[in-house]
């Protein structure tokens, strides 16, 4: 059996993200090699507190040697950035956001250089890494805006993935205010074209997607705003008529008030709903997904997902984090990297070559 290779970067070493992360590597399934991401003190002290055999982690450094791991190994790769001290829990300094970065920018570039089939993150703090002096780290808002602006993509999208729900967002980390002017028409027929993409690389022969409004009641015809009419309806007409275009099968139906979208997607009349910004997204995917819902970037040159949590400061060393969403993130990335048919439509190479690693 041929064994995929995944890039796991840890997350915040003062959080969750290493707990979980060995946890769920630990499980994984036989044909997924995982390979960690990180710093080879904080992956041992993670294995330690949640009673995982040391004696299956195995450092790395190049293809060849990860090609040797032997049957239920893992692999640590640590990059030149190490951490001077051990992080505490709970409590990022500089140094824990310095490398944090370095590891996503590492699992970026094995992605990047073939050495890995997809990458999946643990979770991050943005304050940590904006704060933490690093080239480039003070504009750092998101995986999402990060990996777009180091590959040079395009067209970016932010989505979840649940057992019930699957969503994309038309705007992602922007204050509440900044939102109505973010929602353009082009805005919104990426973000459900995206969307339509990843419902087929998951199996959906022709995804049924609704795109939810901005406002309530999707507007009431102008009388509670105006977005519906002036951005979100002429946006599906555009992914309409791109999708006609590309000969791609879909039916996509919307202003819908985002509450009635989701419910019907939970209930399975729809397969997908395009949400206008992040918490119309993420609250219901956690509310019937937290645990085990995925993040998934669309729209790179690479295949990545991600847990859908924070970074669990209050629970970091106490021995109760779920490692569900990592799992679940570690099998999704493997079912993408072998839907290649549709994920060579799914995520489209840059163009041209980023020669940066974040």
């Amino acid at each position: 059996m041929k064994q995929t290779t995944l890039a796991v970067s840890l997350g915040c070493p003062s959080g969750i993200g290493p707990e979980v992360t060995v946890l769920a590597a630990a499980s994984a399934p036989p044909d997924v090699r995982c390979v960690l991401v990180g710093d080879d003190m904080v992956v041992r002290r993670a294995a330690h507190l949640r009673n995982v055999d040391p004696n299956r982690f195995r450092r790395v450094h190049d293809a060849d040697s990860i090609e040797t791991l032997e049957a239920r190994q893992i692999g640590i790769w640590q990059p030149s950035t190490q951490l001077q001290l051990p992080s505490r829990f709970g409590l990022p300094d500089q140094d824990a956001g310095r490398g944090q970065l370095a590891w996503v920018n590492e699992a970026l570039a094995m992605v990047q250089a073939g050495i890995a089939q997809a990458m999946v993150t643990g979770p991050v703090s943005k304050h940590a890494i904006a704060t933490s002096g690093a080239p480039g780290a003070a504009s750092f808002l998101g995986h999402t805006e990060h990996l777009a602006r180091a590959l040079h993509a395009e067209e970016v999208v932010m989505s979840f993935v649940t057992a019930n729900i699957t969503t994309s967002l038309v705007t992602t980390h922007l204050p509440i205010s900044k939102v109505p002017k973010a929602i353009t028409k082009q805005a919104v027929s990426c973000s459900t074209y995206w969307l339509v993409r990843l419902l087929r690389a998951l199996g959906k022969a022709r995804p049924r997607v609704a795109v939810a409004s901005l406002n309530p009641h999707a507007g009431e015809g102008g009388l509670l705003g105006k977005e519906e009419e002036t951005s979100i309806r002429p946006g599906i007409a555009l992914v309409v008529e791109r999708l006609d275009r590309e000969g791609i099968a879909a039916e996509i139906l919307g202003p819908i008030g985002a509450e009635t979208a989701y419910r019907k997607n939970d209930a399975g009349l729809f397969d997908g709903v395009v949400a206008m910004y992040h918490d119309q997204a993420t609250i219901p995917s956690k509310l019937v997904g937290f645990g085990d819902a995925v993040n998934v970037t669309l729209g790179l040159p690479v295949i990545r997902t991600s847990v859908d949590h924070g970074t669990g400061y209050d629970i970091a060393g106490k021995v109760l984090a779920d490692p569900r969403s990592m799992a679940s993130a570690i099998a999704l990335a493997l079912k993408l990297t072998r839907s290649r048919k549709e994920a060579s439509l799914l995520w489209r190479p840059s163009g041209r070559p980023s020669g940066n690693r974040g």
